[in-house]
């Protein structure tokens, strides 16, 4: 065992020598490897950091989430518009509270936008109208003050609260929002309370950027309408989103008198389904960029394998000499795919700090700096040992090639 150990020790030695008498054309054989490496590394992080990011993002909006929407209804052969007045009012989404067992929470949504005003400082921002339970529902807590409650969403109460984005620009700093009176398109509201930040969504929209009125007020005073845009509802349990989703059906096309065959004039979305089927999708985008990365792998393989034939060529009179002395085929076989193994592991070592530092870089630059990129152990590992594969599998043919030499035709090489 321990000659053996020995003896691979010696091999390395001697492989390690004849890689290092000549180091540009070393490192230009590894570079190969490193760029690939490198590149698996990067792109694997840009996947995985965006499915974290859209899974955080999901997470943020609520847990036990189901968003009712009005959808197409067809009358007579005539399809109408989405979001038609009679697809979702106030007392749909109240009988859903009321009726559906598996159903916690709801919030009707209303939206609008416009400008707002406070003292010489202005903002257009949007304007949702929301139910008393939001903040619960979207786990969405009040940083600083209150939100308003289920008797102010039925008097349409002239309240409001802050997101963060615009409480920082109608506001100087140091100065409390709560209790001052703000003109919401020129009708004062009283300031309730500011959100905690949520920070940009997918970098197309601060998700701060928003003024929460009762959805209440929001039909009446600046909407103009009498139906509801949407109904968050958040379930009992995890485990019981599908019977919601199941309940609310049933209840809306019976509220809706909706024929049995005919189709639904809304669209219950269950938000984990919808997290799940974009991770996946995401996963997809992960594996497709690892794959991309990974042809550059095998061109660097490639190169290994071109140079270790040269070295083959260059060093035939010291394999003769080698083989003269007693060396056996096994012996020739194991140094040059010594040196193959070592070149994929040098070039690999050196590619996942190259690969390490891209994917920081990359999380500085705008375009993707809207998800954090996240180097796994897992793609560091896969990475690493695809690059010690690669050497073995596109040295093996060099390092054969070097051991089936003749020694007495080795020896007369010049």
């Amino acid at each position: 065992m321990k000659s053996s150990f020995l003896h691979f020790l010696q091999i390395m030695k001697v492989s390690i020598r004849a890689l290092t008498k000549n180091k540009m054309r070393t490192f230009l054989t590894a570079l190969g490897i490193i760029i690939g490496v490198g590149a698996v590394i990067a792109m694997v992080s840009i996947g995985e950091g965006a499915k974290r990011g859209i899974q955080d993002r999901f997470n943020s909006m609520g847990t036990n989430l189901l968003f009712v929407y009005p959808g197409n209804q067809n009358v007579q052969g005539v399809r109408s518009q989405a979001g038609s007045r009679t697809s979702l009012k106030e007392d749909d989404a109240k009988a859903i509270l009321q009726y559906c067992d598996a159903v916690r929470a709801i919030s009707p949504s209303v939206n609008s936008r416009g400008q707002v005003v406070y003292a010489n400082k202005n903002w257009n921002t949007q304007i949702s109208g929301t139910g008393a339970d939001y903040p619960d529902i979207r786990s969405w807590p009040v940083e600083d003050g209150t939100y308003f409650d289920d008797a102010q969403v039925r008097a349409a109460g002239k309240v409001c609260v802050l997101g963060s984005e615009v409480a920082k620009n109608l506001f100087d700093q140091g100065q409390d929002p709560v209790g001052q009176v703000i003109r919401i398109r020129s009708i004062p509201f009283r300031v309730l309370g500011v959100l905690k930040s949520k920070g940009e969504s997918g970098g197309f929209f601060n998700r701060d950027d928003m003024i929460a009125v009762p959805y209440t007020t929001c039909m009446r005073r600046f909407a103009g309408i009498d139906y509801v845009n949407s109904i968050d509802v958040s379930a009992v349990s995890s485990d019981m989103m599908a019977e919601a989703k199941r309940e609310i059906e049933v209840l809306l096309r019976d509220r809706h008198k909706i024929m049995p065959g005919s189709d639904d004039d809304f669209t219950v979305r269950n938000m984990s389904d919808v997290a799940e089927s974009a991770a996946e999708s995401t996963q997809i985008m992960t594996i497709l960029l690892g794959s991309i990365a990974g042809i550059s792998l095998l061109v660097g393989g490639i190169g290994i394998m071109n140079i270790m034939l040269v070295s083959v060529t260059e060093r035939i009179r010291e394999i003769g000499i080698r083989m003269a002395v007693g060396a056996r085929e096994r012996d020739i076989l194991l140094q040059f795919l010594a040196e193959a193994v070592v070149l994929s592991l040098l070039g690999g070592t050196i590619g996942i700090i190259f690969g390490y530092g891209v994917s920081k870089v990359l999380g500085k630059i705008k375009v993707f700096s809207q998800f954090q990129t996240v180097v796994s152990p897992g793609s560091v590992l896969l990475a690493f040992l695809f690059a010690a594969s690669v050497g073995i599998f596109f040295g093996f043919y060099p390092a054969r090639k070097a051991s089936k030499l003749d020694p007495i035709e080795a020896l007369r090489y010049e």
